[in-house]
This record gives C-alpha cells, sequence and structure tokens, in this order.
C-alpha cells in the first residue's frame, strides 16, 4: 500500500524488537494511515536496570539504532531515542510530536506484555490510542490453538499447524518515510561512539540483510550437519531475529525454496513455538526444575568453574570459552554445557540461564529459558531429563579435536581424539585442571 502525506495528526511508530524498515506491519500501517510518522526508540531503563544485561547485547543493540537512525534519514526521517520510563517516554514523545495514535508490535514476554498493557492504560486518559501490530513471529503467539486450550503444549503437534497455516505477506520498506519537522531527537546520533572491538557480529538490518544472503547461498544445505561444533553449520542468525533487524517471516521465505529449507524452518518453528507458551503461560519462563539441586557453596564453586570454562572437561570448557570470548554458542554446545551443569554439578538450571542471558548477544527469555528446561527437564510437556555426557558428545560432535584446540588453549598440543580426556599426568604438565566431578556418563 502506497504512504499517504497529509497535514493531520502524524502517527507514532514505537520501535521495541523490530529494528528494521522492510516488514514491519506497525510502520507500514502507520505510514498508510497518517502519512507522516515519528519512529522512536526509548532506553527502557526497567531493562537497564534488570539483572539479564550483557555489554555485547548492548553493543549490538546500538549499532542497530544507528542502522536504523541511517536508513530512516536515507528516507527522510530521523529516529527519536529517548531513555527513562519506556510508557512515560512514549506518550511524551507522542505529547511533543501531536500524535494521536501509537503504532507497536506486538510482545510475547511478560514484561513485554505488562509495559503494553500499561501504555494502554496510561493512553486512553490522554486521548491516544494504542495499536498492537504483528512482527516478532512469523505465526502471532496464540494465533495456533488446539480445541479447547489457549495454546499448543506439544511441539510437533504445534509444527504440523504451523507448517499448514497461512502466512501473513512480506511487506516492503517504504520509499520515503515522512515526519514532522522541528522535532528534536533526542541523544545524538545513535550508534556512532560504539566500540567494535569484541563484538561477535555487526547489529543493525544491513549487517543481517547480507548474513542471511550469505547463509542462504553457502550455508543453508549444509544445515543438517549443524551438529558438528565447527564448520559452516550454524546460521548465526540468533541476535538478527532477537533484535528484529531480520523479520521472521522474511528469513523463512528467504529459505523456503532452497536445499535445507525444511531443517532450518523447522527450527524457525521452535522459536514461534516457545513465543506461545510464555504468551500463554507468563510463569513458565522461569518455572523451577524437578531434579535435587545442590546449594550454598557447593554450587557457587561449580558454578564458577562452570562458567570459567574450568571444569576438566573440554568440550563442556571450550563452548565456555567460546561464550565469554563471542557472546555465541552453536546448538550443540549449549545442550552440552547445559545438561552437564544439571545432570552432572547440581546446578539450579536457572543461575545457568542467567549467566546465558548476561552473555549471549542473542539472549531472549522466551528462547532461552524454554531451551533449557527442554534440556534438562522441568515442566515443561515431554522435556524429559537429556543427560549427555561430555566425553561422548565431544568425541562425536567434534571428532578431530579441533573445537576443543580452538578454545582450549592448554590441550592445544593434543592431537586427535585424545583431546577429549586427558590422563592425570597430562592434565599437570599442561596446567589443565582435573574434572570437577566424576561420572559415568551416557549418550
Amino acid at each position: 500500500m502506497a504512504e499517504r502525506v497529509g497535514g493531520g495528526a502524524p502517527g507514532l511508530v514505537v520501535f521495541t524488537r523490530d529494528l528494521r524498515l522492510h516488514d514491519h506491519p506497525a510502520l507500514s500501517a502507520a505510514l498508510a494511515e497518517h502519512g507522516r510518522v515519528v519512529p522512536v526508540f526509548v532506553r527502557d531503563r526497567t531493562i537497564a536496570a534488570g539483572s539479564y544485561g550483557s555489554p555485547r547485547r548492548d553493543e549490538y543493540l546500538e549499532e542497530a539504532l544507528g542502522d536504523l537512525d541511517r536508513s530512516l534519514r536515507r528516507k527522510g526521517a530521523a529516529l527519536v531515542v529517548r531513555r527513562g520510563d519506556w510508557v512515560a517516554e512514549v506518550l511524551r514523545v507522542a505529547a511533543a510530536s501531536g500524535a494521536d495514535r501509537i503504532h507497536v508490535s506486538d510482545d510475547a514476554t511478560a514484561y513485554g506484555r505488562s509495559r503494553l498493557e500499561r501504555l494502554e492504560r496510561a493512553s486512553g486518559p490522554v486521548g491516544r490510542e494504542v495499536t498492537r501490530h504483528l512482527g516478532i513471529s512469523i505465526v502471532p503467539p496464540g494465533g495456533l490453538a488446539p480445541a479447547g486450550a489457549d495454546h499448543y503444549r506439544i511441539f510437533t503437534a504445534y509444527y504440523r499447524h504451523w507448517r499448514t497455516a497461512r502466512w501473513r505477506s512480506l511487506l516492503p520498506a517504504p520509499r520515503r518515510i515522512c515526519m514532522p519537522a522541528d522535532l528534536k531527537t533526542g541523544e545524538g546520533r545513535p550508534g556512532l561512539d560504539v566500540g567494535r572491538a569484541g563484538a561477535a557480529t555487526g547489529g543493525g538490518a544491513t549487517a543481517a540483510a547480507d548474513r542471511l544472503r550469505t547463509w542462504v547461498r553457502q550455508g543453508l544445505a549444509g544445515f543438517g550437519q549443524r551438529d558438528r561444533l565447527t564448520g559452516p553449520g550454524t546460521s548465526r542468525l540468533s541476535a538478527d531475529l532477537h533484535f528484529g533487524c531480520l523479520s521472521p517471516l522474511e528469513v523463512a521465505a528467504a529459505v523456503a525454496e532452497h536445499d535445507g529449507a525444511e531443517a532450518f524452518l523447522r527450527q524457525l518453528c521452535w522459536r514461534d513455538y516457545f513465543l506461545q507458551i510464555v504468551a500463554a503461560r507468563p510463569s513458565s519462563a522461569w518455572s523451577p526444575g524437578r531434579k535435587p539441586v545442590e546449594s550454598g557453596r557447593v554450587a557457587g564453586r561449580r558454578l564458577a568453574l562452570w562458567q570459567e570454562g574450568r571444569t576438566g572437561y573440554p568440550v563442556v570448557d571450550a563452548a565456555m570459552r567460546q561464550l565469554a570470548g563471542e557472546g555465541y554458542l552453536p546448538n550443540r554446545a549449549r545442550m552440552i554445557v547445559a545438561s552437564f551443569l544439571v545432570n552432572e554439578l547440581r546446578v539450579d538450571w536457572r543461575r545457568g540461564a542467567v549467566h546465558f542471558l548476561r552473555t549471549l548477544v542473542d539472549g531472549d527469555v522466551a528462547v532461552n529459558n524454554l531451551n533449557w528446561q527442554w534440556v534438562v527437564g522441568t515442566d515443561l510437556p515431554r522435556s524429559g531429563f537429556r543427560v549427555l555426557s561430555p566425553l561422548r558428545q565431544g568425541r562425536r560432535f567434534d571428532p578431530d579435536g579441533d573445537y576443543v584446540r580452538r578454545y582450549v588453549e592448554e590441550l592445544r598440543p593434543l592431537t586427535g581424539r585424545s583431546v577429549h580426556d586427558p590422563d592425570p599426568p597430562t592434565r599437570r604438565r599442561l596446567g589443565y585442571p582435573p574434572k570437577v566431578v566424576e561420572r559415568a556418563g551416557r549418550r
């Protein structure tokens, strides 16, 4: 639909986890309805002061905001940036610009939904309306449900209906974006002073689009080998999806006609599946586990060794050092270290999930936490207890030991599969720690 330009009140478009111009339902609807829009992003002080902050995620966000601002300027607009109470700042910008309708992407998490509800309650008395739009998932949370229930509990049933559901059409980026003149954008140009040292990926829709094209061309056909800990088996698009620099629908459409598409679409479906669970059951993101756990000093010491990559289990230590150094882990490595923390070290899974949220660039409460529960066993349907032997997993998915040698410097002198279980004299000679616990591993 073409954007119209008129002299009426502009529409306010609040960017959240949708930091792009292409396939953006809220932006497209606002332009069609109002002609002029005010693009705004609020640095939510509640999130900034929360317990799950990640420096790398903050860096990605700054880069993404800078990219969004540059894209808006090329279209004739600019990003308005504010900081503080999210609801109060959105309403302040609406009042300053004269906007009478606020357009925003809907969310699924408990906090995301609660702040949208607070915005709706606060907007009515001041004569403004809030319209929620699709944007963070392919199928909206709650869009699919079995008879007599508000969400699917079993993934296979959800996937079967998800694959046959009618998806909305992709939306093009606007050709031109008009915004009211003389509106102060706020904190200067976002993203200009971000240091790139140590960044795992460049943030923003421009870099994300390049990654997607490269992945479809060079990596997708090999997605079936994604469990191997070395090689190009993973897309590295998770942070782009978390921040909405890529639309999940756009990713699905890009891969759909290529070799490897079905396995990759299944992973996108897992994301929608977790979002619909969290939307229906907000408390599910932090449900306590059923397994007994250690507490006190023992658990604290074991957790610290796990975080530092000093457990004495090479594949676990390699993964935790990759996480610390890059803010990223392939899915197989996430499963290995999660199972090890809970099943071997007997530490509450939530402590591991918090560490992931504080470290991962793609840290997402719904996807991160429910993936943890799927691996370690809670009340998530059919999650079970996935006890993964780090020795067997390492030998199977890192058969030549290249992944371990890449991240565990002490073990680089060792060759081949011997790197996965060095004997005590070799550990002492190389300065590599003994095993924190002995275990009789399975699988």
